[in-house]
Protein backbone atom coordinates (compact mmCIF):
# COMPACT_ATOMS: atom_id res chain seq x y z
CA UNK A 1 0.00 0.00 0.00
CA UNK A 2 1.19 3.48 -0.85
CA UNK A 3 -0.03 6.68 0.82
CA UNK A 4 -0.64 9.76 -1.31
CA UNK A 5 -1.75 13.30 -0.57
CA UNK A 6 -3.75 15.34 -3.09
CA UNK A 7 -4.68 19.01 -2.72
CA UNK A 8 -8.13 19.80 -4.10
CA UNK A 9 -9.09 22.85 -6.12
CA UNK A 10 -11.55 25.25 -4.52
CA UNK A 11 -12.15 28.27 -6.77
CA UNK A 12 -12.34 31.73 -5.20
CA UNK A 13 -15.72 32.22 -3.53
CA UNK A 14 -16.62 28.52 -3.71
CA UNK A 15 -17.18 25.81 -1.12
CA UNK A 16 -16.39 22.10 -1.41
CA UNK A 17 -18.36 19.09 -0.26
CA UNK A 18 -16.41 15.82 -0.45
CA UNK A 19 -18.14 12.52 0.13
CA UNK A 20 -18.49 8.84 -0.67
CA UNK A 21 -21.50 7.04 -2.06
CA UNK A 22 -22.29 3.58 -3.39
CA UNK A 23 -24.11 3.84 -6.72
CA UNK A 24 -24.00 5.61 -10.09
CA UNK A 25 -27.47 7.04 -9.38
CA UNK A 26 -25.72 9.45 -6.98
CA UNK A 27 -24.91 11.86 -9.82
CA UNK A 28 -28.51 12.46 -10.84
CA UNK A 29 -29.86 12.46 -7.28
CA UNK A 30 -27.29 15.01 -6.08
CA UNK A 31 -27.98 17.17 -9.15
CA UNK A 32 -31.69 17.22 -8.28
CA UNK A 33 -30.94 18.01 -4.62
CA UNK A 34 -28.66 20.90 -5.55
CA UNK A 35 -30.83 22.58 -8.20
CA UNK A 36 -33.87 22.45 -5.93
CA UNK A 37 -32.10 23.60 -2.74
CA UNK A 38 -31.23 27.25 -3.32
CA UNK A 39 -32.44 29.59 -6.06
CA UNK A 40 -29.45 30.78 -8.10
CA UNK A 41 -27.07 28.09 -6.84
CA UNK A 42 -24.08 27.42 -9.08
CA UNK A 43 -22.31 24.10 -8.85
CA UNK A 44 -20.16 21.45 -10.42
CA UNK A 45 -20.37 17.80 -9.36
CA UNK A 46 -18.02 14.96 -10.24
CA UNK A 47 -18.37 11.30 -9.19
CA UNK A 48 -15.73 8.57 -9.58
CA UNK A 49 -17.49 5.44 -10.78
CA UNK A 50 -15.76 2.33 -9.40
CA UNK A 51 -17.24 -0.46 -11.51
CA UNK A 52 -18.29 -0.99 -15.09
CA UNK A 53 -16.69 1.68 -17.28
CA UNK A 54 -15.04 3.37 -14.23
CA UNK A 55 -15.65 6.85 -15.61
CA UNK A 56 -15.80 10.22 -13.89
CA UNK A 57 -19.49 11.11 -14.13
CA UNK A 58 -20.22 14.85 -14.13
CA UNK A 59 -23.18 17.22 -13.77
CA UNK A 60 -23.56 20.87 -12.97
CA UNK A 61 -24.78 24.24 -14.11
CA UNK A 62 -21.54 26.26 -14.04
CA UNK A 63 -18.77 25.35 -16.52
CA UNK A 64 -15.88 26.63 -14.36
CA UNK A 65 -17.09 24.78 -11.25
CA UNK A 66 -17.75 21.67 -13.33
CA UNK A 67 -14.20 21.78 -14.73
CA UNK A 68 -12.71 22.22 -11.23
CA UNK A 69 -14.83 19.38 -9.77
CA UNK A 70 -13.77 17.14 -12.65
CA UNK A 71 -10.10 17.95 -12.01
CA UNK A 72 -10.60 17.16 -8.31
CA UNK A 73 -12.06 13.78 -9.26
CA UNK A 74 -9.05 13.11 -11.52
CA UNK A 75 -6.70 13.95 -8.66
CA UNK A 76 -8.57 11.70 -6.23
CA UNK A 77 -9.26 8.81 -8.60
CA UNK A 78 -10.89 7.05 -5.64
CA UNK A 79 -13.89 4.85 -6.28
CA UNK A 80 -17.39 5.99 -5.40
CA UNK A 81 -16.21 9.39 -4.20
CA UNK A 82 -17.87 12.63 -5.23
CA UNK A 83 -17.04 16.28 -4.89
CA UNK A 84 -19.36 19.23 -5.25
CA UNK A 85 -18.16 22.80 -5.71
CA UNK A 86 -20.77 25.45 -4.82
CA UNK A 87 -21.21 29.16 -5.33
CA UNK A 88 -24.20 31.35 -4.41
CA UNK A 89 -24.91 28.87 -1.62
CA UNK A 90 -23.12 27.40 1.37
CA UNK A 91 -22.78 23.76 2.44
CA UNK A 92 -25.16 24.45 5.34
CA UNK A 93 -27.88 25.11 2.72
CA UNK A 94 -27.56 21.65 1.11
CA UNK A 95 -25.63 19.38 3.46
CA UNK A 96 -28.55 17.74 5.26
CA UNK A 97 -30.29 17.01 1.95
CA UNK A 98 -27.08 15.50 0.57
CA UNK A 99 -26.63 13.37 3.70
CA UNK A 100 -30.22 12.15 3.30
CA UNK A 101 -29.55 10.98 -0.27
CA UNK A 102 -29.91 7.16 -0.09
CA UNK A 103 -26.65 6.55 -1.96
CA UNK A 104 -24.47 8.80 0.22
CA UNK A 105 -22.40 6.80 2.72
CA UNK A 106 -20.38 9.60 4.31
CA UNK A 107 -19.23 13.18 4.05
CA UNK A 108 -15.51 13.79 4.54
CA UNK A 109 -15.70 17.59 4.65
CA UNK A 110 -17.72 20.63 3.68
CA UNK A 111 -15.54 23.72 3.57
CA UNK A 112 -14.06 26.71 1.79
CA UNK A 113 -10.69 26.04 3.47
CA UNK A 114 -7.72 24.55 1.66
CA UNK A 115 -8.19 20.76 1.56
CA UNK A 116 -5.67 17.96 1.30
CA UNK A 117 -6.94 14.41 0.94
CA UNK A 118 -4.97 11.46 2.29
CA UNK A 119 -5.35 8.50 -0.06
CA UNK A 120 -4.33 4.86 0.13
CA UNK A 121 -3.28 3.26 -3.18
CA UNK A 122 -3.39 -0.54 -3.51
CA UNK A 123 -3.25 -2.88 -6.49
CA UNK A 124 -7.05 -2.72 -6.67
CA UNK A 125 -7.48 1.05 -6.50
CA UNK A 126 -7.61 4.08 -4.22
CA UNK A 127 -9.56 5.06 -1.15
CA UNK A 128 -9.79 8.15 1.01
CA UNK A 129 -8.36 7.70 4.49
CA UNK A 130 -9.12 11.22 5.65
CA UNK A 131 -8.82 14.92 4.93
CA UNK A 132 -6.83 17.88 6.17
CA UNK A 133 -9.42 20.69 6.30
CA UNK A 134 -7.83 24.10 6.75
CA UNK A 135 -4.97 25.22 8.93
CA UNK A 136 -3.66 24.65 12.48
CA UNK A 137 -5.31 26.74 15.25
CA UNK A 138 -3.27 29.78 16.21
CA UNK A 139 -4.64 30.25 19.73
CA UNK A 140 -7.82 30.38 21.77
CA UNK A 141 -10.64 32.81 21.06
CA UNK A 142 -10.80 35.84 23.33
CA UNK A 143 -13.59 38.39 23.83
CA UNK A 144 -12.88 40.13 20.48
CA UNK A 145 -12.93 36.82 18.62
CA UNK A 146 -16.15 35.81 20.34
CA UNK A 147 -17.80 39.12 19.40
CA UNK A 148 -16.63 38.76 15.78
CA UNK A 149 -18.01 35.19 15.60
CA UNK A 150 -21.39 36.22 17.01
CA UNK A 151 -21.63 39.24 14.69
CA UNK A 152 -20.71 37.34 11.52
CA UNK A 153 -23.31 34.63 12.21
CA UNK A 154 -25.99 37.29 12.60
CA UNK A 155 -24.79 39.24 9.58
CA UNK A 156 -25.06 36.06 7.49
CA UNK A 157 -28.53 35.44 9.01
CA UNK A 158 -27.59 32.10 10.59
CA UNK A 159 -28.46 33.41 14.06
CA UNK A 160 -30.88 36.07 15.35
Amino acid sequence: MELKVERLIIPEGANLILGQSHFIKTVEDLYEILVSAVPGIKFGLAFCESSGDCLIRVEGNDPALLDAATENARRLAAGHTFNVLLQNAFPINVLNAIKQCPEVCQIFCATANPVEVILAQTEQGRGILGVIDGLVPQGVEGPEGKNWRQEILRKLAYKK
